[in-house]
């Protein structure tokens, strides 16, 4: 399914000095439900490099084969980019590190190798793990194409850095959206596989989110533990054009089972790739 795709690894920087703890202003619930990315994504963008860099031996496809590896680059690049603002938070008071250990072991030892196993055994183990990679990235698509058309975060005046992060990071997971489930559909091309994939990660990284804003609305030192989430008051908050609507979130998880769906069908990549030649910190990167 892959057409000569080529993914270059944009070694971005940004400078977050200026950066407020709501950096959506007067949206602290907004901002915080935004910010899990930055809890869940070093570590598990870092596992993405890891688990992709296992699965190289087994790919019998050269043009897949250079999908993959400027996936892994541009993961590594997106870990560390996200990593910069869990510590700027720290320097505001807002502590992450809680929450980030529990993801960490999440990754590492619930996800991560399993020690004595067969050559057989860990094939099987990589795949399935490329499995719930290419659900996880049909949501990372989702929320990028999303970011790619959120006017609301520019008339509620957010951050103009965090925003390009958000468009830069939402723009590269739309034009590399296929390599994950390509990949996976080349190691097995089964049905199974995919539904199995997207009924573990799915209800997973959904709870790790409202885990995470409720982490998150709790921790931040100016709220005193004032704000709890809910549904409703996130409900108002995508009306508003500040995160997704829930019920699309839903819909494009269900699209995920269709047998005929491709990842290709979910977002743009001409409108991806034309942001990434405006985004500040894109341009910075290929100027140096």
């Amino acid at each position: 399914m892959h057409d000569n795709l080529v993914l270059e690894p944009r070694d971005v920087h940004f400078d977050w000095s200026q950066l407020p703890l709501h950096w959506i202003p007067d949206e602290p619930m907004a901002t915080h439900t935004i910010n899990v990315l930055h809890l869940l994504l070093p570590e598990g963008e870092r596992w993405f490099v890891k688990v992709f860099k296992e699965a190289l031996p087994l790919i019998r496809d050269d043009q897949l084969r250079e999908e993959v590896l400027g996936f892994i680059g541009q993961e590594a690049i997106h870990a560390e980019a996200h990593q910069e603002v869990l510590d700027h938070l720290l320097g505001q008071g807002l502590d992450p590190r809680p929450y980030v250990r529990q993801i960490t072991w999440l990754f590492r030892r619930v996800l991560g190798d399993k020690p004595g196993l067969t050559s057989r055994q860990h094939r099987e183990n990589v795949i399935e793990r490329v499995a719930f990679i290419a659900a996880i990235e049909h949501f990372t698509a989702f929320l990028g194409n999303w970011a790619l058309n959120s006017p609301g975060l520019d008339r509620a005046k957010a951050d103009p850095t965090m925003v390009d992060l958000l468009r830069w990071h939402g723009a590269e997971e739309v034009e590399h959206r296929s390599v994950a489930y390509d990949l996976m559909r080349h190691l097995d091309p089964g049905y199974l596989r995919r539904v199995r994939g997207m009924a573990v990660s799915g209800p997973l990284l959904i709870h790790l989110w409202i885990r995470g804003t409720r982490f998150m609305l709790a921790a931040d030192p100016s709220l005193n533990g004032s704000l709890v989430p809910t549904w409703r008051e996130a409900q108002k908050a995508a009306k508003r054009g500040l995160l997704p609507e829930p019920a699309r979130f839903l819909r494009s998880a269900l699209r995920y089972f269709s047998p005929s769906y491709h990842p290709t069908k979910e977002g743009s990549s001409s409108q991806a790739l034309a942001y990434l030649a405006k985004s500040p910190a894109a341009r910075a990167a290929a100027t140096h």
